[in-house]
């Protein structure tokens, strides 16, 4: 008995091309493959000339395809953006009172190490999943510490005109769902953080921070509260490591991963840099948003659409049948949902985050094609119909 028979909702005919939506580690640039990466400097030393000048090489290939100003540094260091992040506050915090944005899981996580740490005055700005704190009552005197783009939540800045040109406190910017995606004016910005699975879709556990002048007079002027391990120390004798910067990285790195982003910014630069990378990250949005516009079952979680991230796209069910059910329940439809189109092989790992609202989050960033975004949608709406009768059956 076929499908129309039995009643059951029909599959759509075309599927994606490549099922892979994930938000970390990302999908691969189109064309990759893994007999294209340089395997020269693999079983080598990173300390070695021109293993070195490898690492070098791809910091200054990113430092210029994301257009980070020419008087700030970029480095390499270990533990993907959470360790790049962690080093900048460990590192960097204590000298003024410190204002925490928090509208989704990682700026949580920043806040409570900030609580942890005990840096001095602190106050924590959050808002719920889909919206922005009230951006006005940061304090220009202060340290800042914010995710731009919250990639749990999909509520993403929209700019950072709020941002006082000349304040005084430094501005430490988890950027690793919105660098290489979208502008950023880092004129308002003094630190930051990115990893390279994320919008280029390379290999994690490597982190990138990228400090503007201001940052490193603190470090210079200014000592941490505490003790810091060998592996978060920037600065040595009150003077930058500006091997960090240069291609002596921190601790070991891996080498594979390392041509593996090289391999990514080749394709980066070869589509027409950030411009490019942009574009594509806009059209896959758009691929979205259009479906959404047109559906009565589905909507954004971040209800503002300036706030909407191009990249972390995360959406609610909002059909009344759905939104009727206890929380666990609408959790453990999203799971039954995600698993039959993992099944047919249409949509890997795009079930919301473990602490986000039940809901799809679907991943945006330059890597992914849009006509595989388009080809997606059909089968969503096949998901959600395939549940809906289910609960309906079990409700008779």
């Amino acid at each position: 008995m076929n499908e129309e028979a039995s009643g059951l909702p029909v599959q759509p005919r075309v599927r994606p091309a490549d099922a892979r939506f994930s938000s970390g580690p990302c999908k691969k640039y189109p064309g990759w493959n893994i007999s294209h990466l340089n395997t020269d400097f693999l079983g080598r030393s990173h300390r070695a000339k021109l293993p070195k000048q490898r690492l070098k090489d791809a910091i200054d290939i990113s430092h210029q395809l994301l257009g980070l100003p020419a008087d700030w540094k970029l480095g390499i260091v270990p533990g993907s953006d959470t360790g790049a992040f962690e080093i900048a506050m460990w590192s960097l915090l204590g000298a003024r009172p410190v204002d925490a944005l928090v509208w989704e899981s990682f700026s949580s996580d920043w806040a409570k190490d900030l609580q942890a740490l005990d840096v001095g005055p602190l106050r924590v700005f959050e808002a719920e999943y889909g919206e922005l704190p009230d951006l006005s009552q940061v304090d220009s005197e202060h340290d800042l510490v914010m995710v731009y783009n919250g990639t749990t939540s999909g509520v993403c800045l929209p700019d950072l005109d709020w941002l006082d040109a000349d304040r005084a406190g430094l501005v430490l910017c988890d950027a690793t769902s919105a660098a290489y995606a979208m502008p950023m004016d880092f004129d308002r910005l003094d630190v930051v953080t990115w990893s390279w699975q994320k919008v280029l879709g390379s290999e994690g556990a490597h982190g990138m921070l990228a400090l503007s002048p201001r940052a490193v007079e603190r470090l210079e002027s200014s000592a941490p509260r505490y003790p810091l391990p060998k592996l978060f120390r920037l600065t040595k004798g009150d003077v930058l490591i500006d091997g960090i910067f240069s291609g002596a990285t921190i601790n070991t790195p891996s080498m594979l991963a390392l041509e593996d982003l090289h391999a990514a910014l080749a394709w980066a630069e070869s589509i027409g840099g950030r411009e490019a990378l942009w574009q594509r990250t806009r059209d896959n949005f758009a691929a979205i948003d259009s479906w959404v516009q047109q559906s009565d079952w589905i909507d954004w979680l971040a209800r503002d659409p300036a706030t909407r991230s191009p990249t972390s796209m995360c959406l609610q069910i909002v059909d009344p049948k759905f939104t009727a059910l206890p929380a666990e329940e609408r959790q453990a439809a999203i799971k039954q949902m995600t698993a039959a189109l993992e099944a047919e092989g249409v949509a890997y790992d795009i079930g919301n985050y473990r602490n986000a609202p039940p809901g799809f989050r679907l991943w945006g960033g330059a890597t992914v094609e849009a006509s595989d975004l388009e080809a997606l949608t059909p089968w969503l709406d096949w998901a959600f119909a395939n549940y809906i009768q289910t609960l309906e059956g079990e409700g008779s």
